[in-house]
This record gives C-alpha cells, structure tokens and sequence, in this order.
C-alpha cells in the first residue's frame, strides 16, 4: 500500500486519525527546520502499515487487537468500551 498521507488518514480511525494528524504535523514542522523528509518517510511507512491493518480488519477488531494487546501484557482486561487512547496508555503508546 504506497497510500498518501491523505489516503492513510482517510483509512484510519477517528481516534488514530486525531493522533496521525499530530504526529503529521510535527514530523512535517521538522522537516521543514532540517530540510530532511527520513522522519517523514519513516512516519508514513509506520502509518501505512497502521492503516493497512484497519483496513484488513474493520474499525472495531482494529480497536479490539489493542485491548487483546493490553489483556496480555498487563494481564487485566480493561473495559469493553474503554477509550482507545487508554488502551494504548496501558500499552505504553
């Protein structure tokens, strides 16, 4: 999947969307003071496969793979409709 940055925004989740958009934007700023796009490439290949997994997946397994994620490395299953951005804390992201 060679996705721009809009195609892979589009194909994520509101919630990683709102954290690609931050993440877009610094790496973008950066850029712009060093005059080197390797953070850039590297934030789009890493959102690229971010993407192509939600695609795979639909929304809902996506968001339910990080809680599966968090049950095995913290060994407490969280809640069911516990907001991602949690989830992802108790993974450490």
């Amino acid at each position: 999947m060679d996705a721009s940055p809009a195609e892979v925004r589009a194909a994520l989740i509101p919630e990683e969307a709102a954290e690609f958009d931050r993440e877009w934007r610094s790496v973008m700023s950066r850029a712009i003071e060093t005059l080197d796009l390797s953070e850039v490439l590297e934030t789009l290949a890493s959102w690229r496969r971010v993407a192509r997994l939600t695609v795979a997946s639909g929304a809902e397994a996506h968001r339910a793979m990080y809680r599966r994620a968090a049950l095995k490395l913290t060994g407490e299953p969280g809640e069911a409709d516990e907001p991602l951005s949690r989830t992802k804390a108790r993974l450490g992201l």
